[in-house]
């Protein structure tokens, strides 16, 4: 950190836009609804995702569920949703 920058006038180069990738605070602070499931895995994939989560300082759960979520985005743009938003005026049945 001691080392003095030296910045000299040089030309930058090719310059591209980068699209903002970043996600909206609304999105950070979303949770979605958890639902909670029973599920056998094999021995073999729960080892790698509990050795995995410890490299990595996180949960082996929440490593799988952000695998699976990333699986359903991926597919979303092929899939047709298969429900219609409820109309808030409309009575519940």
């Amino acid at each position: 950190m001691g080392a003095k920058i030296k910045y000299t006038d040089e030309p930058l180069g090719e310059v591209r836009v980068v699209a903002d990738f970043l996600p909206t605070p609304a999105d950070l602070a979303f949770r979605e609804e958890g639902v909670k499931v029973t599920l056998a895995l094999s021995k073999r994939s729960v080892e790698f995702f509990k050795s995995e989560a410890a490299r990595h300082q996180t949960q082996y759960q929440r490593m799988i569920r952000r695998l699976l979520d990333a699986y359903v985005d991926a597919q979303a743009p092929a899939r047709q949703p298969t429900r219609k938003p409820r109309d808030k005026a409309a009575p519940r049945r």
